[in-house]
This record gives C-alpha cells, sequence and structure tokens, in this order.
C-alpha cells in the first residue's frame, strides 16, 4: 500500500474511537420537554451524523411520528422520561437499516414489558447490557474493515493508474456493503421469527383489551339515567 491508502485506512480506523453512545447516567434523571429531548440527543450524538454542521438526529415531526406509530410509549403531561430517551436511542441507531415496521415489531415487546417496571429488569438495565458489548465489537469491526480495506487495495493491479484508486475505492464499497447486505437479511430473518413467536400473545392481549373495553362501554351505557318521557 502507498502512503496515501495508508492514510485513508488509518483515518477509518480513527474514526471507530470516535464512535460511542449515550451513557445512561448522561441521560437526566426528570422529566423532559420535547425540545429538550431534541437539544439533548443533538448535543450527545451530532458527531455520529454525516454532516454534524446541518443534520438534524430528531425533530418533533419524529418523536411525534415515533408516538403515533407505537414505537415510542406516549409522553405524560406533553414530557418525556428517561426511558423515553433510552427508546429514542435504540429508533435512531436502528432506523438507518430498518423499516419502521421492523423497529415496531422489535421494540414493542421491549416497551410493553420493560418501559416503567417497578421491580425486576428495567429498560436501563437492558440498555447498559446491550451496549457494554460496545469495545469488543468496535475492535473486533476495525479487523475486520482493515482486511477489507487490504483485500479491496490488492485488486485492479492491471488497470491504468489513473483508474485504479477509483476502482479500488469502488470494491471496497462493494465489499463494505455486501457485508451491511447481509447482516441486514440475518436481522430481517430474526425479526420475522420474533413475529411469529410473538403473534398468540399479541393476539391474546389485543382480545382482552377489546373485552375490557366492551365491558367498560356497557358499564358506561348501564350507569347513564333513563330519559323520562
Amino acid at each position: 500500500m502507498t502512503i496515501s491508502t495508508d492514510d485513508l485506512l488509518n483515518s477509518i480506523l480513527a474514526s471507530f474511537d470516535r464512535i460511542g453512545h449515550v451513557q445512561a447516567e448522561d441521560i437526566p434523571g426528570i422529566d423532559l420537554y420535547m425540545d429538550q429531548v431534541t437539544t439533548f440527543m443533538d448535543q450527545h450524538m451530532k458527531a455520529t451524523t454525516r454532516n454534524p454542521g446541518e443534520d438534524k438526529i430528531l425533530t418533533k415531526t419524529m418523536i411525534n411520528n415515533y408516538a403515533k406509530n407505537d414505537l415510542l410509549p406516549p409522553p405524560v403531561k406533553k414530557k418525556y422520561s428517561k426511558e423515553h430517551v433510552l427508546v429514542l436511542i435504540f429508533i435512531y441507531y436502528f432506523k438507518g437499516i430498518l423499516s419502521i415496521g421492523d423497529i415496531q415489531e422489535l421494540l414493542h415487546p421491549l416497551t410493553e414489558k420493560y418501559f416503567g417496571a417497578e421491580s425486576g429488569m428495567k429498560l436501563e438495565d437492558i440498555y447498559n447490557e446491550v451496549f457494554s458489548l460496545e469495545k469488543d465489537r468496535v475492535e473486533l469491526l476495525k479487523q475486520d474493515v482493515k482486511k477489507s480495506y487490504e483485500t479491496a487495495f490488492a485488486t485492479f493491479s492491471d488497470a491504468a493508474e489513473k483508474d485504479r484508486a477509483f476502482l479500488q475505492q469502488f470494491a471496497f464499497i462493494c465489499m463494505l456493503s455486501y457485508d451491511v447486505y447481509v447482516k441486514k437479511l440475518l436481522i430481517e430473518k430474526l425479526i420475522d421469527g420474533l413475529h411469529k413467536e410473538m403473534k398468540p400473545e399479541k393476539e391474546k392481549t389485543e382480545k382482552t383489551k377489546t373485552e375490557k373495553n366492551k365491558t367498560e362501554k356497557s358499564k358506561s351505557e348501564k350507569s347513564k339515567p333513563e330519559k323520562q318521557e
């Protein structure tokens, strides 16, 4: 490899060291208004965007849509708790590769069981456990990217010198894209499997809610005073 490609590789590997997640303890323990949530996310996750000076992590419209689509539990009196922020962080990472439907399928069991839990495992515990794996994953990814880089930049040795650098970078991008493509397929298969497992329980929950609503409606109608003729 030439000095220029060495510099490029070192720059790529150095970027991994700048990737980090929001620590749960850095999230305010008090409820926040929407403006405060978007400000917090911008301050702590700006470095993960492609254009930090321009790109927004979250907007008010995004947050409202997440709540409407059952990705995010509704706020209480227009305020968002620490757990709301944890869910928004998960959504932010997932939305780059998954559809809204898949994210909903993945997060619904999590929020249904652990959001607002008063005992046992809490959402914050799950968040901390998942992101504790980050350091080891980053090191493995760095080695994998380095290997792919070296493989790609050994290609097109017969190409004209003026074209070689572009073709080698194109090969490198293709290798990385293929990795993402395969992993995306795997994630979708796993989500489909979760959907099949959760479907009977989900249908049972919906049936219970429907019956409860019918009962409450019936009680309400019975309690209404009869009209006098």
